[in-house]
């Protein structure tokens, strides 16, 4: 843990690609260009990424080399998102020789990846690859934590009890636990870099269809929600979901939670940032903040802005804080 109390954070949203949005959202927190250097600098500040700086947008090489840069000379921080953790996946075979990969080469994944295996190659691909193994999957800086998806101490645990380090694909043995459904670090990252999600069909729930029209059986849990008591409450169905058939989701029931649900409530106390989630603007408390947690991801990619929250010692999430003010 870093003491945080005499330092300011600004934690900026998923980048996914957007260059010039990032160039223009540092300008406005205040970050120039260090001189002869291409690396981002504010006086007083340092920025904080919350991963998935890759796939879907078109500035996949620039995003990245502003980052790293940044992060290379100390004026940012960074976690690791789903997509650098996919992309690792993705260009591990395993066994070794096989031609299989620890993300299977399908057409779905093929697809996700479009735009970094388009964008990002050669040498360039080796060296952002190397350094995604090197990010961590938490920052805990005493005033404030940061995460990809989820803060879940028993999965924060899981791994360092696995790997003894925030920062565990350096091994490529890690890496292979993280992608095997039957070990337990597979859990744990599932968590911490997707969020946890909660059963409907176990509950007599009907499937429903996605924003990009697959099928789901499970929906996210509001693990930020700390007063949620019932499926209603916890089971994140924002959106325009449907039924297989095509009807709009009903409501859920307000069926109580079990206790293992529970685990996964964040409790008053630190705050902690995220992103993820796809948030449209603008925000709204228990949807995109709350006392204590804040999701910084806007949609930048999507017809959204990206997005950061400029954090300066307080205690509890003031919206008021979100640079472009989205409340």
């Amino acid at each position: 843990m870093t003491d945080s109390t005499a330092q300011g954070y600004d934690i900026i949203g998923d980048v996914h690609g957007c260059a010039t949005q990032l160039q223009a959202l540092l300008a406005e927190l205040g970050y120039q260009k260090a001189s002869n250097t291409s690396e981002y600098r504010h006086p007083e500040r340092q920025a904080i990424f919350v991963g998935d700086l890759i796939d879907r947008g078109d500035e996949q090489l620039q995003a990245l080399q502003i980052v790293k840069d940044m992060v290379e000379a100390g004026s940012a921080k960074i976690v690791m998102g789903n997509h650098e953790f996919n992309a690792l996946a993705y260009d591990t075979e395993w066994p070794v020789g096989s031609g299989q990969y620890l993300r299977p080469r399908s057409a779905k994944n093929a697809k996700q990846h479009a735009a970094f295996l388009a964008q990002v190659t050669g040498a360039d691909r080796r060296r952002y690859l190397d350094w995604f193994t090197t990010i961590p999957l938490w920052l805990d800086l005493g005033g404030l934590r940061v995460v990809h998806a989820c803060w879940h101490p028993d999965s924060i645990a899981a791994v360092e009890k696995h790997c003894g380090s925030s920062t565990p694909f350096r091994d490529i043995a890690h890496l292979v636990a993280a992608t095997d459904k039957a070990h337990p670090l597979y859990q744990a990252i599932e968590t911490l870099l997707k969020g946890p999600e909660i059963s409907l069909v176990d509950r007599d729930q009907p499937e429903y269809h996605d924003k990009d029209g697959h099928p789901r059986a499970n929906a996210r849990i509001r693990w930020w929600h700390s007063e949620a008591r019932t499926l209603r409450d916890i089971a994140e169905m924002g959106g325009n979901f449907t039924t297989p058939t095509g009807e709009p989701y009903p409501l859920l029931p307000e069926l109580e939670l079990s206790d293992r649900d529970h685990t996964y409530v964040y409790p008053p106390g630190v705050p902690v940032f995220y992103g993820h989630y796809w948030r449209q603007r603008p925000a709204q408390r228990l949807h995109d903040w709350t006392d204590y947690t804040a999701c910084v991801d806007f949609s930048a990619v999507k017809g959204g802005a990206l997005t950061a929250y400029r954090w300066s010692g307080e205690t509890r999430i003031d919206p008021a804080n979100y640079v472009p003010l989205v409340s």
